[in-house]
């Protein structure tokens, strides 16, 4: 099959987005000659791929119109739709027509509704788990997910899933059947793995240049309220009441309208003199900041799969996650899993971290062989043998 592979546009600052997609694309460039499909990016700007793909087979099709021109060419489908015409293709959908593609594979979160056989992903659907999160609620966000998934899923030919967790989700919420569903697991980013290998020593000087100083903990995500920063706030004031024992914070992250709050309330708990809010950072800066924490504290209220704790996981760095829906089929025993909620659990692990040694390296090992189980390419793979698997279905007609 000639298969279209959408990228979306994700800066740097969006974090395990940018990271994983930027991962699957460098290994399906490298893993191609593998398989017998033939792939073309969609890019809207094919000239900065040239470089990437100088010794691939992968062509590259200019992604059609701003987003403005995109909303527009939809909203004359659906008025055509409900008029009843009976053949109406959005800008995207002719360029791939006129490509001669027989499918198309949905990279990240971003994708859009067409009449060609497609594969797409479900990062979460938290909208309809805890819809009072004003980011998955707010603005118009829940009537837009729950519009986009009610048809998105339901059409795909195949939907990847990260955890079967992630599956029963999809199933329930959107009767999708299971036989539709594919489980590809979250891959560690290759930027981990590589800084792993090389086995060099952690930098300390790194950290001390932005304000750390020894057994800091690290909390790597974006200032969204569902992050539970909060929680882990209060943790921090139950570790000095209860275990008498001060530690620094670092959280990397963007400010997604949250950070205002999260420091009034640091001010509040009298510990914003030990939390530092160090915004976005390079990979180089975020590898030291692993390697030298006492451990990451991933929080996070949202599940069922998430980045951060198998970075940490191949950069030797002990987790503390949140026990949501599908951590302990992503992180296994690799973790200390902590109910989100109880400020007094969460300190509870952060102090046995800090007081057992051998618990800690323990978790390192562990994770180590976590970190090293499922990567990148395997999920590339793993697509290969889906494509594979639809295209004696595909053959039955023609463009």
């Amino acid at each position: 099959m000639k298969v279209g592979v959408f990228l979306e546009d994700i800066p740097p600052e969006e974090g395990g987005g940018y990271t994983m997609q930027g991962d699957l694309f460098q290994w399906l460039v490298k893993l191609a000659s593998e398989s017998r499909h033939e792939f073309s990016i969609f890019a809207r700007e094919p000239e900065a791929l040239k470089g990437r793909l100088s010794n691939s087979s992968i062509e590259t099709i200019r992604f059609p119109g701003s987003f403005a021109e995109r909303v527009f060419s939809k909203a004359r489908r659906d008025v055509a739709a409900y008029g009843q015409q009976k053949k109406f293709a959005t800008r995207f959908e002719e360029v791939a027509r006129n490509a001669g593609l027989d499918f198309i594979w949905f990279v990240g979160a971003e994708a859009l509704q067409v009449d060609i056989p497609y594969m797409g992903v479900v990062w979460d659907l938290q909208h309809r788990l805890q819809p009072w999160f004003p980011e998955v609620s707010g603005n118009g966000q829940w009537k837009h997910r729950e519009r986009f998934y009610s048809e998105f899923l339901r059409r795909a030919a195949f939907v990847i899933a990260g955890t079967k967790a992630g599956s029963d989700e999809i199933q329930r919420f959107y009767q999708v059947p299971a036989t539709t569903i594919k489980i590809l697991k979250h891959p560690t980013p290759t930027f981990a793995l590589e800084a792993a290998k090389e086995n060099r020593r952690a930098n300390r000087s790194r950290v001390v240049e932005l304000g750390l100083t020894e057994n800091y903990l690290l909390y790597p995500a974006q200032l969204w309220p569902h992050k539970n920063h909060a929680n882990l706030f209060y943790a921090l004031r139950v570790l000095r009441e209860k275990h008498n024992l001060e530690l620094p914070l670092a959280l990397v992250g963007s400010d997604k309208g949250n950070e205002d709050w999260l420091k009034r309330l640091a001010r509040e708990l009298k510990i914003d003199s030990h939390v530092k809010f160090l915004g976005f950072v390079s990979n180089d800066e975020l590898i030291e900041l692993y390697r030298n924490a006492l451990a990451l504290t991933y929080v996070s209220y949202f599940g069922p799969e998430n980045l951060p704790p198998l970075e940490a996981f191949a950069l030797g760095c002990p987790v503390i996650a949140a026990s949501v829906n599908g951590a302990t089929e992503q992180l296994g025993d690799a973790a200390l899993l902590v109910d989100p909620n109880s400020p007094e659990a969460i300190a509870d692990a952060i102090q046995l971290v800090n007081a057992d040694t051998a618990a800690r390296d323990r978790l390192i090992a562990r994770g180590w062989v976590r970190a090293q189980a499922w990567t990148s390419a395997d999920f590339v793979r793993g697509i290969f043998s889906i494509l594979d698997e639809f295209e004696t279905v595909r053959r039955c007609w023609d463009h």
